[in-house]
This record gives C-alpha cells, sequence and structure tokens, in this order.
C-alpha cells in the first residue's frame, strides 16, 4: 500500500495541537480527516474508509477510549494509537484494553509520532517504511548495507543479525536525534517491557564495539531517556 493512499482519521480537541499533527502528517505524504471531538471522528469513521486512527484520550462528547470500543465494536483491524497527557500504568493498560495498538504520551515529538505510525503500519499492512526504502545508510566514516544485514566501519566489516541491522537503521536515520527507548522497543521488538529493555541495552553494546574504530560515530546514552547516534560534522 502506497503513502499516499493512506488515509488517517485524526481526533484532538486542542485545536492548535489538532492543526499541527495534521500538517505534519500531511507533509509526510498521508491524508488527513481532523475531527474535534469523539463523535465527530465517530461520525466521520462510519461515512468514510480509514486506514490508522490517532485518537486524543481526553476529548467532549465520547473520549478516546470510548471512541475506540465503538470502533473495535464493528471493526475489529482498524489500527488505532492513543495521545495522551496521563501517564499512569493504569491509563496505558486501559488504552491497551480498549484496541490501542500503540499509546504515546504527550508532550512528543512529532518526528516520535510519525516513526510510531511507519511501524504501527508496517506491523498491520506489511507496508515498507520510509527506511526500509532506503538500502545505504552512511555517517561518519562508517555504512550500513540494508539489504545484505552488513556493517563497514573504519576498515572492518561485520555481518549483523536482522535486529541488528534494523536497530542501526534506525539510529542512522535519525542521526543526531534522541530516539526514547519505548519508542526502539516499540520499533524494532513491538514491545516496550522489561526483558525487551534489557535486550536493547545488548544490542546497543553489541553495536558500540562494532563502531568504535570509527572516531567520528558514537552511540550517546541518554540514562532513562533513550540513545542517540552522535556524528560528528565534518
Amino acid at each position: 500500500m502506497n503513502k499516499e493512499k493512506i488515509k488517517i482519521l485524526l481526533a484532538e480537541d486542542d485545536t492548535t495541537m489538532g492543526y499541527l499533527l495534521k500538517d505534519n502528517l500531511q507533509m509526510a505524504g498521508y491524508t488527513v480527516d481532523l475531527c474535534v471531538d469523539g463523535q465527530n471522528a465517530l461520525n466521520h469513521y462510519l461515512s468514510g474508509t480509514y486506514h490508522l486512527g490517532i485518537f486524543d484520550v481526553m476529548m467532549p462528547k465520547k473520549d478516546g477510549f470510548q471512541l475506540a470500543r465503538e470502533i473495535r465494536s464493528v471493526d475489529k483491524t482498524l489500527p488505532i494509537v492513543f495521545l495522551t497527557a496521563r501517564h499512569l500504568t493504569e491509563d496505558r493498560i486501559h488504552g491497551f484494553q480498549a484496541g490501542a495498538d500503540d499509546y504515546i504520551s504527550k508532550p512528543f515529538s512529532i518526528e516520535e509520532l510519525l516513526l510510531r505510525v511507519e511501524a504501527v503500519l508496517k506491523r498491520t499492512y506489511h507496508w515498507p517504511t520510509q527506511a526500509d526504502a532506503q538500502s545505504v545508510f552512511q555517517f561518519g566514516n562508517s555504512s550500513l548495507e540494508v539489504a545484505h544485514l552488513r556493517l563497514l566501519s573504519a576498515g572492518s566489516t561485520y555481518q549483523l543479525t536482522d535486529k541488528e541491522t534494523r536497530l542501526l537503521q534506525l539510529l542512522a536515520r535519525y542521526q543526531n536525534q534522541v530516539l526514547l527507548r519505548d519508542m526502539i522497543q516499540k520499533a524494532i521488538w513491538e514491545d516496550d517491557g522489561y526483558f525487551v529493555g534489557r535486550s536493547l541495552d545488548v544490542f546497543i553494546s553489541r553495536l558500540r564495539k562494532m563502531l568504535q574504530k570509527d572516531k567520528k560515530v558514537s552511540i550517546v546514552n541518554l540514562h532513562g531517556t533513550g540513545y542517540k547516534l552522535e556524528v560528528a560534522k565534518e
């Protein structure tokens, strides 16, 4: 499925936030219908065809959870992403029980939202992301050959596993930008639990050893936040 054919139902009652999200999703190539409350979003859903729902949790008339439950009563397959300022574990559990495919806590970056949207679409429709379409990533004195699962770094060649490749590909795509831990875990492992977090640390450690000869590149850990592929400017 081509990106331009992806139609998103966006429900956000904050007008400024709603138009910001809509504009950025449209610039990324999606078609977006913006609704300002849950009932309006449900009416749009029932009269249209959508490939993804992005719903704020706290909305008038119907909140995001109720909207998702009503959509789930007639459609078990529409992927749904919740946006919320609530950070309690109980709220996240409530969201997933209501049928969420992902749950993003405010504040978040536009880059994080777009990445999570791509990950959900890829899982649901087996749709290639922008990163999948790029076969070679250059950073410092290193290059990642995605199709061959191969890293060339400072004169050395390393054969990578599929997950090592996907992780380095993600870091390289957003080089010099911080990627949140749970965002990485959801994108690569489709889970953000404790044991997946431990696996992420192990994978990062292995990639660091492979890149240690390249003095222009380092994987930086922002404690408790995430990782960044830091590449020195020429």
